[in-house]
C-alpha cells in the first residue's frame, strides 16, 4: 500500500508528541486520510556523527546575544488609561494634518513641498497617501505651480526629489537643473554657499537614473561645497552639525523608513521654522507603533525560544531582535504586523544556515542538507546528522506553516516557490562552502552571480511578495522566481554592503570568496580601489531601482519599496561594520532607539 506523506508538523522540543498526517491509497487506489499519533525523541548531545572533537570544525567565535528573552518579555507597557489618552490625542492632531492636505490648494507650492517632505521624514506619510499624491498630481500637471517651484535651487531640488520618489516622471534637464548651469555645462560657482540649496540637492542627486551626468554633477559638486562649509572657520556651529549629519549619514532616499523617522524627529525641532502640529503627532506615532514593535518582538521572542535551535546550537549566532529589526526595516507599515512576524523567522533561520554553511559544516554534511531541503521531504533527517536534523525541521515546519497560512488566507498555492527559493538559497551556501574549502578564489562576476542568492536578499523579497498578498499574475511570478532585474539591484546592494563590512572578518575565519577578495585577485588593485569600485557598483544598483520606481513594471509600487527598503537596512545594518553579525553599541544604540526607547512627549489631560 503506497502512501505520500502530507505535512509532518515536529515540533523542535526534546521529547514531543505529534500528529502525522498521511495519504493512504487503498485497494480501489482512492486516496484516504489517516491520523497518527506517535512520540518523537531528538537527542541533541553529540555522536560519532556529528561531534565536533571528531571531526574538524571551524569556529567564528560569534559573541553573544545582546537581547535576552526575560529583557525582550518585560519591556514596559503604558497602562490602559494612558494609551486611551494617546490614541485620543493622535487621532486629534491627525485629523487636523488632514484638513490641511484637504486644503493643500491654498497653499504655496514650495510650502507644500515642504509639508510633504516633512510628512514623509517624520514617518507620518502613511497616514495620508491619497491626499499627498493628489497634492503632487496638481504640482506635476500645472506648468504654473512648476514654475514657481523653481525660482531657487533648494526649491528645485525639492521638487525633483519628491516627485521622483512618489513616482511621477521628471526630468533633470532643462526643466530642472540645467538653469543652474555656467556657460560650460557646470554649476554656478556661487550657488556652492548656498547651504540649504546644498543640501537640497545632495539629497535630489540620489534619486538618479543611469546616464543622467547632470544629477552626477550635482552630487560631486554639492559634496564638495558641503565639506567646504564644514571646515570654514566662518559657518555657525548650528549649520556645520546639520551638514555633517547629511555627509556622515546615509541620504534620506537610502535610510530605512523608521531610523530616518527617529532621527528627524529628534532635531525637527531645530530647523526655523517647523511645524509643531507635525512635531507632536509625529512623536506620538513614534511611541504608539513602538508599543506595537515591541509586542510583536515579545511574540517573536516566544517562538524563538520554542523553536530551542539558539539553545541547542551554539555554534550558530543568536540574532532574534537583529532578525526584527531587518523586517522592520523591510516592511515598516503597521498594517503589515504579519508580514514583520514572518519576515523575522525567515531572517533568523536564514542567519542560522548561514552559519551551518559557513562554520560548522562539513562538506558531506552540507550535499545531504542541500538535497533533503530539494527534495522537501522529512524523510531526508535519516541521513543527517542530529543538529542539521533540527536545522531542517525548523526550516521544514515554520515554511510549510508560512505557505498554509497564505492559502488559508487567500487561496494561493506559494509553497512551490518558496520551496525553490529556500533550495536556491542553500545551493548558492553550498557553493561558497566549496570555495572556501578548496580555497578557490572565484571572478567577480562569477561570485557576484552567486552571491546575489546567498546574501538572503531574494528569499527575503520573495517572502514579502506572498505575504503581502500581492498580485500573483503569471508575468510577475515569473519575473519574482526567476530574480527580476529590481530582486538583482536590491540583493546587489545587500551582497556588496555587507562585504564591504565583513571581508576581513571572514578572511580571519577561513573564507576565500567575497567581493573585495575577488576584486583585488583579480585585478591585482588595491583595498581603497576595491571599496571606490563596489562603492560605485552599489550606486549603479541604485539608479536601476529608481527607474523602476518610476517607469511602469511587472511588479505594484508597494512590492519595488520593498524591495528599495531591503537595500536601506542592508546599507544602514553594515554602514559602520557587521551589525548583524557582530553587533557593538553602536549597532545596540540604533536597535533601542527604534524599539526599547519612547520619545519623550506631554500629553494634555
Amino acid at each position: 500500500m503506497a502512501s505520500e506523506l502530507i505535512s509532518l508538523p515536529y515540533a523542535l522540543s526534546t521529547t514531543q508528541r505529534v500528529v502525522v498526517v498521511v495519504k493512504h491509497r487503498n485497494h480501489f487506489g482512492r486516496k484516504t486520510v489517516t491520523h497518527a499519533t506517535a512520540k518523537i525523541h531528538f537527542i541533541c548531545g553529540s555522536t560519532k556523527k556529528d561531534d565536533g572533537q571528531l571531526i574538524g570544525r571551524r569556529s567564528a567565535n560569534y559573541q553573544p546575544n545582546l537581547w535576552t528573552y526575560e529583557f525582550l518579555h518585560h519591556q514596559s507597557h503604558h497602562n490602559h488609561h494612558v494609551v486611551e489618552r494617546i490614541e485620543e490625542r493622535a487621532k486629534k492632531l491627525e485629523e487636523k494634518v488632514r484638513y490641511i492636505m484637504m486644503n493643500s490648494s491654498d497653499m504655496e507650492p514650495l510650502s507644500l513641498l515642504e509639508f510633504i517632505d516633512d510628512l514623509h521624514r517624520l514617518g507620518l506619510s502613511y497616514k495620508f497617501p491619497n491626499h499627498i499624491n493628489s497634492a503632487l498630481s496638481r504640482i506635476h500637471s500645472s506648468q504654473h505651480m512648476l514654475h514657481h517651484t523653481q525660482k531657487t535651487l533648494h526649491a528645485t531640488a525639492l521638487l525633483f526629489r519628491i516627485l521622483r520618489q512618489h513616482s511621477f516622471h521628471v526630468s533633470q534637464g532643462a526643466d530642472v537643473f540645467e538653469s543652474f548651469n555656467d556657460d560650460e555645462g557646470n554649476l554656478k560657482a556661487e550657488i556652492g554657499n548656498d547651504v540649504q540649496g546644498m543640501l537640497t540637492l545632495y539629497e535630489a542627486s540620489h534619486l538618479n537614473f543611469d546616464g543622467e551626468t547632470l544629477c552626477e554633477k550635482a552630487r560631486a559638486f554639492s559634496a564638495t561645497n558641503m565639506m567646504n562649509i564644514i571646515t570654514n572657520e566662518g559657518t555657525e556651529n548650528k549649520v556645520k552639525e546639520s551638514v555633517r549629519r547629511v555627509l556622515e549619514g546615509l541620504p534620506s532616499h537610502h535610510s530605512p523608513y523608521r531610523v530616518e523617522a527617529r532621527g528627524y524627529i529628534d532635531t525637527y525641532h531645530k530647523n526655523e521654522p517647523h511645524n509643531q502640529l507635525l512635531l507632536e503627532l509625529a512623536k506620538l506615532d513614534f511611541n504608539m507603533l513602538q508599543s506595537l514593535h515591541q509586542q510583536e518582538l515579545q511574540q517573536m521572542a516566544r517562538w524563538w525560544r520554542d523553536m530551542g535551535l539558539a539553545s541547542k546550537l551554539s555554534f550558530a549566532r543568536d540574532r532574534l531582535t537583529e532578525s526584527f529589526f531587518w523586517s522592520l526595516g523591510i516592511v515598516s507599515h503597521p498594517n503589515f504586523s504579519y508580514c514583520r512576524k514572518e519576515l523575522t523567522k525567515v531572517a533568523a533561520l536564514v542567519t542560522v544556515l548561514d552559519d551551518v554553511y559557513d562554520v560548522h559544516g562539513t562538506l558531506d554534511e552540507l550535499e545531504l542538507f542541500t538535497d533533503a531541503v530539494e527534495r522537501w521531504d522529512v524523510n531526508a533527517i535519516n541521513d543527517l546528522p542530529d543538529y542539521m536534523t533540527l536545522c531542517f525541521l525548523a526550516l521544514y515546519n515554520t515554511v510549510n506553516e508560512i505557505a498554509f497560512d497564505i492559502f488559508k488566507d487567500h487561496a494561493f498555492k506559494c509553497l512551490p516557490h518558496l520551496k525553490k527559493a529556500w533550495c536556491d538559497l542553500c545551493k548558492s551556501f553550498l557553493q561558497e562552502a566549496k570555495w572556501s574549502n578548496n580555497k578557490v578564489v572565484p571572478r567577480l562576476k562569477e561570485y557576484l552571480e552567486n552571491g546575489l542568492v546567498s546574501c538572503s536578499g531574494g528569499i527575503c523579497l520573495i517572502h514579502s511578495f506572498f505575504l503581502l498578498n500581492q498580485e500573483t499574475s503569471e508575468q510577475a511570478l515569473h519575473s519574482l522566481i526567476n530574480y527580476h532585474e529590481l530582486l538583482r539591484s536590491s540583493s546587489t546592494i545587500f551582497r556588496i554592503s555587507n562585504d564591504l563590512a565583513t571581508s576581513a572578518d571572514e578572511m580571519e575565519c577561513g573564507e576565500t570568496a567575497n567581493s573585495m577578495t575577488c576584486y583585488m585577485n583579480e585585478t591585482g588593485d588595491s583595498e581603497e580601489d576595491a571599496r571606490r569600485y563596489l562603492r560605485s557598483v552599489i550606486d549603479e544598483a541604485w539608479k536601476n531601482m529608481n527607474r523602476c520606481l518610476v517607469m511602469d513594471s511587472t511588479f505594484d509600487k508597494s512590492f519595488i519599496e520593498v524591495a528599495m527598503n531591503l537595500a536601506r537596512i542592508a546599507q544602514f545594518t553594515y554602514q559602520h561594520g557587521d551589525g548583524h553579525g557582530r553587533p557593538d553599541n553602536r549597532s545596540k544604540t540604533r536597535i533601542k532607539s527604534l524599539l526599547v526607547d519612547p520619545i519623550p512627549v506631554n500629553v494634555p489631560t
